[in-house]
């Protein structure tokens, strides 16, 4: 059974920063797509970083290149997102997504949710001014 579990959310002042942390199992880790994306209430779920695990290639979102760094330790199956220079429109509920081989994000610089097929329970990042 795959799980991934997410942590790493709060609360933060605008330019404060937090990580988030994806931690799976049961779940063929390596060579894989690894993402995060985020929804925040009345609006889209939107893809925001992803890693290509075998090689450790990386998409971003433009709303949040340059702030976000997606990594990964294979040794722990965990995928992080680091996010500095945070601001309000950053919050947003976050979920850690994983996919196939194939990663769009990667090789399209187009992310979708649909491409995912495991997700987190998600994890709340709130940035207040």
């Amino acid at each position: 059974q795959v799980q991934l579990v997410e942590s790493g959310g709060g609360s933060v002042q605008a330019g404060g920063s937090l990580r988030l942390s994806c931690a799976a199992s049961g779940y063929t880790y390596s060579s894989n797509c690894m993402g995060w994306f985020r929804q925040a209430p009345g609006k889209e779920r939107e893809g925001v970083a992803a890693i290509y695990t075998g090689g450790g290639s990386t998409y971003y979102a433009d709303s949040v290149k340059g702030r976000f760094t997606i990594s990964q330790d294979n040794a722990k199956n965990t995928v992080y997102l680091q996010m500095n220079s945070l601001k309000p429109e950053d919050t947003a509920m976050y979920y850690c997504a994983a996919g196939g081989s194939w990663c769009r994000p990667v090789v399209l610089g187009d992310m979708n949710s649909e491409d995912f097929g495991y997700w987190g329970q998600g994890t709340q990042v709130t940035v207040s001014s």
